[in-house]
């Protein structure tokens, strides 16, 4: 199975696995798929309304980053048993209204959540892209 190749609390990127796989995997393994295209976006804040729109957030999350850092934790913590994560987050942009900044501070927050969920002894994959 591919996520046995894989450390079971990271956030690296994507490189050699194709989504189709990635989700197939996590399927398999009856883990949760979370998949983000950001092709569209421009800026901070096209990438939390992407991802919120993506992952199904409540509609009061407050597009910031402590708000995605809630709700990818405490927030699906509190709702029950979790099997695991597998998140993809395709083609985050890389421009001057997203800058090198705003995408280590987009995936510090990956880099907690999974974290948080080791601390939990729960699988949480993060995959990212570049445009």
């Amino acid at each position: 199975m591919l996520l046995q190749t894989v450390r079971p609390n990271i956030v690296q990127a994507i490189r050699a696995y194709r989504i189709d796989d990635l989700m197939r995997a996590a399927q398999e393994s009856g883990q949760h798929f979370l998949f983000a295209n950001l092709t569209e976006a421009q800026s901070k804040q096209d990438v939390l309304e992407g991802i919120a729109s993506s992952f199904l957030f409540p509609s009061h999350f407050g597009k910031n980053l402590d708000a995605l850092y809630d709700c990818m934790t405490d927030l699906v913590h509190k709702s029950g048993p979790q099997p695991g994560f597998v998140v993809v987050l395709e083609q985050i942009p890389d421009n001057s209204r997203f800058d090198r900044e705003s995408r280590e501070q987009l995936l510090d927050v990956f880099r907690d959540a999974a974290d948080y969920w080791s601390d939990r002894k729960i699988p949480f994959r993060c995959f990212y892209s570049f445009q």
